[in-house]
């Protein structure tokens, strides 16, 4: 009898989040819901993601053992640099993390060059915004301009592919362009501005770029060969890592951090403009989180960025649930969205119709370093452990897996 009324609870339930963007179960301990790749929920509803973003948040802990560990960075930092022209790369997109990220590093006395993708799809507002803090801080900026038409077929070739993360080229060429920028200057750290604590950590199916696999998908679908467009095969990772011992490092790990008291000092301080979605100072960065990925995979990567925030106190389940519960677009703003970005990229609409109405492929149909990296990972593990100052977040998820014997299939 029991059994019963709990399978007829969990089936209302499951409808009732259906109605509000929710797939089956949710996690009892934040938003992730079974529409993320390979959850798995306890006996008390607990889900393997909230298990996973605790043993983060018991890694990297904040207040004075925290600060400490920042504070170790700082020192390094600034003994390195002794002699050289600046002391650290920071990246900037005039988002709140990176601009916030400013701030701090000024707060801290770092010497910073400020280094920009300019892919050509950056806002009117992110590109005021970077201004705004570079002028009055004194740091020294410097914009990476990638050729229009490979930032075009690359995209174009990415949405063609039906592949999930199609801004995923921008990461892996802001990242590219951070390596090699700090190789040029001999810096041995970048400064980057997640924060997976507001944030969250997106299963790697959903995120997961490199460049192995950016070069067969634009070879593929736009017969493009790419010349400027920066990318990092793993070994030059590898060589930027251990042969140069450059260092990427993440002071919110560390520091007290929450985007809206960082919203509200840099709009009181330096005149900063929100642009009123996470990742929306890029146009096409916001087209493939508010739509693509929503209305063709039924991706809501918010799920992703709320669980973190109400696991850390930032917002009530409540809260996070009245947002989740409306889709992140209107229909008259994404028509306008849609009919921009086809129209940048030279893409007719039929084709873009016919590409949302398809279902969509996965990491798994196009070959990547992944299956090198989890079929080796525990060799690679201790390595980049000794390499990196920061575990990188997908490293938690892969070893979780490994435990309950799940894992990554793709194709190599």
């Amino acid at each position: 009898m029991y059994f019963f009324r709990e399978m007829v609870s969990r089936f209302n339930m499951d409808k009732k989040n259906e109605k509000i963007g929710f797939k089956g179960r949710v996690c009892t301990q934040g938003l992730w819901d079974e529409s993320i790749p390979d959850i798995q929920f306890d006996e008390f509803g607990i889900s393997s993601y909230a298990k996973t973003f605790q043993r983060m948040l018991d890694y990297y802990p904040r207040g004075e053992k925290g600060l400490q560990e920042w504070l170790s960075f700082v020192d390094k930092m600034k003994a390195d640099g002794k002699g050289k022209k600046y002391d650290c790369i920071v990246g900037v997109s005039g988002g709140t993390d990176s601009s916030y990220l400013l701030h701090i590093t000024k707060k801290y006395g770092l010497r910073v060059l400020a280094v920009y993708l300019d892919n050509g799809w950056g806002s009117d507002i992110c590109v005021k915004n970077i201004k705004k803090l570079v002028d009055p801080l004194e740091i020294d900026f410097e914009s990476y301009v990638i050729d229009y038409q490979e930032v075009i077929d690359v995209l174009k070739a990415y949405l063609r592919a039906e592949f999930p993360w199609a801004d995923g080229p921008t990461d892996h060429a802001i990242k590219s362009i951070l390596y090699k920028t700090a190789a040029r200057e001999n810096l041995k750290y970048i400064i980057n501005g997640h924060d997976f604590r507001s944030e969250g950590f997106q299963p790697n199916e959903w995120t997961y770029t490199d460049a192995k696999q950016i070069r067969y998908i634009a070879n593929k679908f736009c017969k493009r060969s790419l010349k400027s467009f920066p990318t990092m095969s793993i070994w030059k990772f590898g060589y930027y890592s251990f042969l140069k011992k450059i260092k990427l490092v993440r002071p919110f790990f560390y520091l007290p951090y929450t985007k809206k008291e960082a919203k509200d000092l840099l709009k009181a301080t330096y005149g900063w403009e929100d642009y009123q979605g996470h990742h929306y100072e890029n146009v096409f960065t916001k087209f493939i989180i508010s739509y693509w990925l929503v209305e063709k995979f039924g991706i809501d990567k918010r799920k992703i960025t709320y669980s973190g925030q109400v696991m850390t106190g930032e917002f009530s389940r409540e809260e996070a649930f009245s947002i989740i519960s409306e889709k992140p677009f209107t229909l008259d703003s994404i028509e306008r969205d849609i009919t921009f970005v086809i129209k940048k990229l030279n893409m007719k609409r039929d084709e873009f119709d016919t590409l949302m109405a398809i279902p969509g492929k996965s990491i798994n149909d196009y070959p990547s370093y992944l299956p090198l990296i989890t079929r080796f990972q525990k060799v690679v593990f201790p390595l980049i452990k000794r390499l990196l100052p920061d575990k990188p977040l997908m490293f938690f998820q892969l070893e979780d897996r490994e435990k309950t014997g799940k894992g990554f299939v793709s194709k190599s």
